[in-house]
């Protein structure tokens, strides 16, 4: 079934932009393209958009081992690495501090109409990816391959079966919702 849809880009564009709407739309009933959600999340006051992106993790992997588990879809994971992390995260945590948005919340604010993000944001990830293409030569070479811990999984990396990582996820984050309840988040 996923295989003869691998072989088919129009139909995977078409449904890539549905889900890109459906993923928009649900941020916004979230209320995770608003400004001032995502700051009291960067002061640890609002954990509106961690506990929709912990919810996001946990039902992925089961989707995704389900899927596996019954030969539906094959695993593809890509290289890591501690710089390239690291890199990674001093970008996307610099423009979500400057502007209040990471790059999904901010397309979902500008479908809102949002002009912070549209003025800012937009703009802002395009001379982000520009910059960041530009340096990818040197960066590549220096320091995005520190630390290569190549292509590991979850299940892979603690050598257990997917059904326990996933399992072991599942409760830590249920903990933490757990937690976050009790001192009333």
């Amino acid at each position: 079934m996923l295989k003869n849809l691998h072989e088919q880009k129009p139909v995977q564009l078409g449904l890539g932009l549905i889900m890109g709407i459906l993923f928009g739309f649900f941020l916004q009933r979230g209320q995770a393209t608003r400004y001032d959600t995502i700051l009291g999340q960067l002061l640890l006051q609002d954990f509106t958009v961690m506990k929709i992106m912990m919810t996001a993790a946990v039902v992925g992997m089961i989707g995704i081992y389900t899927m596996r588990r019954k030969g539906m879809v094959q695993l593809h994971p890509k290289e890591g690495a501690i710089g390239s992390t690291v890199v990674g995260s001093l970008i996307f945590g610099s423009g979500m501090a400057i502007l209040g948005y990471c790059p999904g919340t901010a397309l979902g604010a500008v479908g809102q109409g949002s002009m912070d993000a549209l003025v800012g944001g937009v703009p802002g990830m395009l001379v982000g990816a520009i910059l960041y293409s530009t340096l990818y030569p040197i960066l590549s070479e220096s320091i995005l391959k520190k630390g290569d811990f190549g292509k590991v999984t979850l299940p892979d990396y603690f050598k257990v079966r997917p059904l326990v990582a996933v399992g072991g996820l599942y409760m830590a984050i249920i903990t933490v919702f757990f937690v976050l309840e009790i001192a009333g988040f």
